[in-house]
């Protein structure tokens, strides 16, 4: 198993290799900014900022935390059904908006190689998201951890593929 650990986080970092922009605010192990300030100077991650704006969220993201954030690409708020972003991003859906947003974050830090060890994780909005280690890669509720460990100075960012969706 340690040796599935190691391989996974591996994979892990291999893919936040692949992700110049965000590889960038990784080197020397130095946090580059708040959540919010990493996640803003990224690229692929637009639509997550719009929607930290929308639900208010950017005062306590940009806080003392700290928290670790999967946090959805452009390209997986692109999944979502057709209408469905839109309607999160009108006034009247705010509340909808900050229980989705605050399903990705979890208090505290943690990194690639204590999610591995994991089965579940109590989000902020109050619900457990489950994890799971699959095929060589891991999981939160059935989106994939794409990039792992990126440092800012009030918590940790991990990059999933999909949106989750609390029940």
């Amino acid at each position: 198993m340690n040796l599935l650990r190691k391989s996974l986080l591996a994979l892990a970092l291999a893919g936040l290799a692949a992700t110049p922009a965000l590889a960038d605010h990784h080197k020397g192990g130095k946090a580059a900014g708040t959540i919010v300030d990493v996640a803003a100077a990224n690229a692929d991650f637009e639509t997550l900022v719009a929607a930290v704006q929308a639900a208010g969220l950017v005062e306590t993201l940009s806080g003392t935390g700290p928290f670790t954030v999967f946090a959805p690409t452009d390209e997986a708020f692109a999944k979502l059904p057709a209408g469905t972003l839109e309607s999160l991003l009108l006034p009247e859906n705010k509340d909808q908006l900050v229980a989705i947003l605050t399903y990705h974050v979890v208090p505290g830090k943690v990194y690639a190689a204590d999610v591995v060890k994991l089965d579940s994780a109590a989000t902020v909005n109050g619900q457990a998201a489950d994890i799971s280690v699959e095929g060589g890669s891991v999981k939160v509720d059935g989106a994939n951890v794409i990039a792992t460990d990126v440092k800012a100075s009030n918590g940790v960012i991990h990059v999933i593929d999909t949106v989750i969706l609390p029940d």
